[in-house]
């Protein structure tokens, strides 16, 4: 007698699967979406009312935005590298405004309170 089990050569799920297991598949329409770098992707969607298309799609191959207009795309959106505190600061302050806080700091360490 040979060991093995009676359902060999399959897995959980196996079986055929056909329109009549997974029901009928809805219609659907094609949209073209063209990236800065000429990149098209065709996402699918459910041509049913209500279906709301996005004016933009994220490109899988480059990650920029893409838009319907073949010639006119989208702009990649530009990154604002990290800012440190010190940054932040030097866009609220003058240099003479800097300037002042700064002696005002120093006389106070000091002790020369006016």
């Amino acid at each position: 007698m040979a060991g093995g089990s009676a359902i060999r050569g399959s897995r959980v799920g196996a079986g055929p699967m056909g329109e009549a297991e997974r029901g009928e598949a809805i219609e659907r329409f094609v949209v073209s979406y063209w990236c800065a770098n000429g990149h098209e992707v065709r996402p699918s969607f459910a041509q049913e009312e209500g279906v709301v298309v996005p004016e933009e799609w994220d490109c899988p191959r480059c990650g920029f935005p893409a838009g319907q207009d073949k010639n006119n795309p989208p702009s990649p959106i530009k990154n604002e590298p990290y800012k440190t505190h010190l940054a932040y600061v030097k866009e609220r302050r003058t240099p003479a405004e800097a300037t002042k806080i700064l002696e005002d700091a120093l006389k106070k360490l000091r002790g020369e309170d006016d």
